[in-house]
């Protein structure tokens, strides 16, 4: 039977009114995770790799092209293929999530002690709908001070990795066009456009993309196929509304990993002197990431766009 939220928080929690440690198991710490994830479009795309220990390294294995060799009977020439392996470091930070419920809330409440669970499960989706924002836009050095970018400056994201080492094309303020897409695409080494590809944009600006493409139309005639809407160049969209309207992404999701440890915590106490004095129920979940990519090289990003 499949472990929903609801049961993942009653087994951390253990029982109401302790202060319970409120540490899940691989199983319960996965499958918690995994929520998270399920809260974005783009979460379920990305790589997932859970870890004990919070530094480390990932592997990558991967092998040459053109290794096959002709066959010749009755011979052996010394040659064989290799396999090519090397590591992805990766150094998760803890974050948290903390919310409170007055008792009052749950005793007034049309819900009941439903209430308690409708509140979690939002907790839960928010926490995934945050964690793809940090996964996309952190910037540990960005230096202005409101809540915002101390929320941004928890790590770097995937677009700041990208720009910083991955293929960039500059848009300059220009128009949308189809020669923004196949310059980026292009700016890829052919053996990444394997049909795994995606781009990765807002939901304004794939509307904007659209909008450019029916004003085409309406100005110059003729038609345009279904499919360019969603897919320029082929390449399917994946619409994130945490990206910035002025870019885009292109890569395999797959190329875009999430490192977890297995230390989640989900902690739940109604004792205590604050608990008891202000008639409230303590929450705070605990969990650490990292977000890195596996091929900076299979990577692309158009900025400036207008």
């Amino acid at each position: 039977m499949p472990i929903d939220n609801s049961t993942v928080i009653r087994k951390a929690a253990i029982a109401t009114g302790t202060l319970a440690s409120g540490l899940l198991n691989p199983e319960q710490a996965r499958k918690f995770i995994q929520q998270t994830f399920d809260a974005t479009n783009l979460g379920g795309l990305v790589r997932h790799e859970m870890r004990t220990a919070k530094t480390g390294e990932i592997d990558k294995i991967g092998i040459a092209s053109r290794i096959v060799r002709k066959k010749t009977e009755n011979t052996d020439d010394n040659y064989r293929a290799q396999v090519n392996t090397s590591q992805i470091e990766y150094a998760t930070t803890a974050v948290r999530l903390p919310w409170e419920i007055t008792e009052e809330t749950l005793r007034e409440n049309i819900e009941g002690q439903n209430f308690e669970q409708i509140v979690t499960d939002l907790m839960t989706a928010q926490l995934g709908v945050d964690m793809e924002d940090l996964y996309l836009n952190g910037d540990e050095a960005t230096d202005k001070s409101d809540k915002d970018y101390d929320f941004l400056k928890i790590n770097d994201g995937w677009v700041k990795q990208i720009s910083n080492g991955g293929h960039v094309k500059d848009a300059e303020k220009a128009d949308m066009s189809l020669d923004l897409f196949y310059g980026a695409l292009g700016s890829m080494p052919n053996k990444y456009n394997n049909g795994k590809l995606r781009w990765l944009m807002s939901p304004r600006r794939a509307q904007q993309w659209e909008l450019f493409l029916l004003n085409q139309v309406i100005g110059k005639g003729g038609a345009v196929p279904d499919s360019i809407y969603t897919s320029p160049a082929k390449i399917p969209a994946v619409e994130c509304p945490s990206m910035s309207d002025d870019i885009i992404l292109l890569t395999d999701p797959k190329n875009l990993i999430v490192v977890n440890t297995y230390g989640v915590q989900i902690r739940k106490t109604t004792e205590g002197k604050e608990a008891i004095m202000q008639d409230k129920r303590f929450y705070v979940t605990h969990l650490d990431y990292d977000p890195i990519i596996e091929e900076l090289d299979a990577t692309a990003i158009i900025k400036n766009l207008k």
